[in-house]
Formats: structure tokens, C-alpha cells, sequence
């Protein structure tokens, strides 16, 4: 009997501890209007820049159009252009002058129509000149396609013409692209918007931010102001230390968290395919793995600007650069690839992407989620490890 009264006493002082320090940390965070501002005004910016301010979509892309021949048939090719939504064409009377914009990089591309043209093309050898500017490669190789889709648009629908009139001489001369007929189909982002693409890895970069950066410096600053040795002397264990400064935290990163998938939603009309629970589920699991993160780097260091370097460098740079945010990890050095799945934050974009988009994917599911439970775990117990109570 004793000794379970003594058990009741234990667990009783275990909460009663934990919920004063826990009430102290809130209060702590909400006088800290630098850490509120990081934790909540930040990502709300976030979600606008990236939503409205950044796309990788190449809309209105400036064309010099270089018409050495104005023959009706070069207006007929180029009128594809003009009503496209993709492009800006800009005529020109020289390649001189074309050149000239392209170096000042006021257009982007020149498309150049030969002189011979209309000849060249009734008689089946019909050619353009693309000239791409290629600082950006990437926009140069969207834009390429643009044009080629365009006039591979054009030639179907001038086939169609001729197989109409039964000019079949004519239809093997004007159809350099053959009779085959593309119907595309974009799975998974059937908008074909780079939005539905980035707000999900935003949710990425907002709970790194939140839960490593923020908690890095937590543990530092209580051991610069010496209120930590203070804490030391009284019953307060180090297990009740690490969850109390971790619970305000987490729910600042879960506030985050769901205003990014309100906006997703419901500003950007990102679909929600999978299961809530299991994105709700998988959140909680990496905001865990942010949180020791943070509090390993902030028990380690014991310095705040020392600690804030390294979560930059831990964990928020990484998470832009290599989880796959920006770029895909299948096109990069098998190094940086390695480096890329051995983070944490890649196998929760995975997760997110694949739920928002793709729905329940199992085998994703459980393997992405299997290793966030695992890096959870052995943050966490580190961190634990890290924070003894003595001074030192």
C-alpha cells in the first residue's frame, strides 16, 4: 500500500511539475514577440510569397518573331501563337534587331522564319530557327516545347484541312509531324500548376522552421541567463525540463502546419486526395523530429547564436536544397542524392506530396513513415541524453 501511495505521489509530482513548467514556457513564448513572429507572422508570409509571389510555370514568355516571309501560310503558323496564353511574340523586321533584344534579354527566345519557307514546306522540307536564351535553362527548355507543341498543333490541324479537300500530294507535304495524334494527361497535378508543387513542400519548410530553429534556442537561452542552474536545484527532473519547453513549440508548429493546409486548400485549391488522419498522423511525427532537432542542437550548444547557426545549417537549408523541394533528387550526383534520402524532411515531403496529390499510397506510407518514427525516436532519446542535470 505504501508503496503505491508512493507511485501516486511520484506520477501526481510528475504532472504537477510538468504543467507549472509547461504554463511557464507559454507564458514565456508569448512575451517573446521574436519567436511569435518566426513561429507564426513568418509562415504566413511564406504561404502568400510562395503561393502568388513564386511559380515555375513560364507564362507570356516575350518572342521575337522574325518574318522573312509573310507569306498567308506564315501568318497561319504564327497566329497559334499569338492566341496562346504561353507566349508574347514580338515582330521584328531583322535578325539584327532580334538579336539585339535577345542580348539585352528583353525577349526570350527569337523564332525566325526563312525566306524560302513556303517553298521549303510544299515541298516537304519546311524548317524554323528557335534561338533560346539560355541563362535559364529551364524556362529555355519550357519554352522550346511551347513552340514545338504549338506548331505541332498547327501542322495537325492544317493535315485535317488538306485530308479534308482530298489533297493528299499537299498533306504529305505540309505535315512534317505525321498523322500521330498526342493526347496528354498530367496525373497528379492536373492543373499542371507548379503551386500544387510547392505550397506542399512549404508545409516542409514551416514545421523545420518552427520546430528545429525555434526550439534550438530554448534550451541556450535558459542557460545564458543562468535560469537553468536555477531550475537544477529544484525537483524538476530533465525529462520534465525537455517536454515542457517541447509542448509549446509543437503546438505553435501544428498552428502552422494547419494554416498552410487551409491555404492550400482553400487559396490555392491544392487537392486533398489521401487520408487527413495519416497527413495529420505523419505531421506530428516529423514536428517530433524537428523538436529534437532543436533541442539537441540547443542542449548541446548552449549558446543562442551558435545554435541558431546550426539549425539554419542542419536543418532548414538542407530541407530547401536537398529534400526534393526545389528540384528532383533523381537529377542530382548519387552523393547528393544520398544525402538528400538520408534527411528527414525529404521522406516527409514524400508523404505530404503523396497523400495531398496521389492519395493513400501504402508502400510510401509505411516506409516514410517507419523512418520519421525512427529519427523521432533517437532525436528525442539524444536529446534526453544531452540534457543532464548538473552544470557544466
Amino acid at each position: 500500500m505504501s508503496g503505491s501511495g508512493r507511485g501516486g505521489a511520484t506520477s501526481s509530482g510528475f504532472g504537477a511539475r510538468l504543467l507549472a513548467l509547461t504554463r511557464k514556457e507559454f507564458r514565456q513564448l508569448l512575451r517573446d514577440r521574436s519567436s511569435l513572429a518566426i513561429g507564426i507572422l513568418l509562415p504566413a508570409l511564406l504561404i502568400l510569397l510562395f503561393g502568388y509571389g513564386i511559380s515555375l510555370d513560364v507564362n507570356n514568355a516575350r518572342v521575337a518573331v522574325v518574318m522573312e516571309d509573310a507569306s498567308p501560310t506564315v501568318v497561319d503558323v504564327l497566329y497559334g501563337l499569338q492566341l496562346s496564353r504561353y507566349f508574347t511574340p514580338v515582330t521584328v523586321r531583322s535578325m539584327h534587331e532580334a538579336d539585339s533584344l535577345m542580348a539585352a534579354h528583353e525577349v526570350d527566345a527569337i523564332l525566325r522564319i526563312p525566306s524560302d519557307f513556303t517553298s521549303a514546306l510544299s515541298a516537304g522540307r519546311g524548317r524554323l530557327q528557335l534561338i533560346l536564351h539560355g541563362a535559364d535553362a529551364a524556362t529555355a527548355r519550357v519554352i522550346e516545347g511551347y513552340v514545338s507543341g504549338a506548331l505541332a498543333q498547327w501542322s495537325l490541324g492544317n493535315n485535317d484541312r488538306e485530308a479534308g479537300r482530298g489533297g493528299v500530294a499537299a498533306l504529305a507535304a505540309a505535315a512534317p509531324y505525321g498523322r500521330v495524334v498526342l493526347e496528354p494527361r498530367m496525373w497528379f497535378n492536373a492543373a499542371n500548376t507548379s503551386t500544387w508543387y510547392l505550397v506542399p513542400g512549404l508545409i516542409v519548410l514551416i514545421m523545420t522552421l518552427t520546430g528545429a530553429f525555434l526550439t534550438s534556442l530554448v534550451v541556450a537561452r535558459e542557460w545564458e541567463r543562468g535560469t537553468l542552474e536555477a531550475l537544477f536545484v529544484t525537483p524538476v527532473r530533465p525529462t520534465e525540463i525537455l517536454l515542457a519547453k517541447l509542448i509549446p513549440y509543437f503546438v505553435v508548429g501544428m498552428m502552422g502546419f494547419a494554416m498552410c493546409l487551409l491555404a492550400a486548400r482553400f487559396l490555392f485549391s491544392v487537392p486533398f486526395i489521401g487520408s487527413l488522419w495519416l497527413l495529420v498522423a505523419s505531421s506530428v511525427l516529423y514536428m517530433l523530429v524537428s523538436l529534437g532537432v532543436g533541442l539537441l542542437i540547443s542542449s548541446s550548444t548552449k549558446n543562442q547564436f551558435i545554435a541558431s547557426q546550426m539549425a539554419l545549417l542542419i536543418s532548414f537549408l538542407p530541407a530547401m536544397m536537398l529534400s526534393g523541394f526545389l528540384f528532383d533528387l533523381n537529377n542530382v550526383p548519387p552523393v547528393v542524392r544520398w544525402i538528400g534520402l538520408a534527411l528527414p524532411a525529404t521522406h516527409y515531403l514524400d508523404l505530404v506530396k503523396t497523400l495531398m496529390l496521389a492519395g493513400n499510397v501504402w508502400p510510401i506510407v509505411f516506409k516514410d513513415g517507419a523512418i520519421l518514427v525512427a529519427y523521432a525516436v533517437v532525436l528525442l532519446a539524444a536529446a534526453r541524453l544531452v540534457t543532464r542535470k548538473r552544470i557544466a
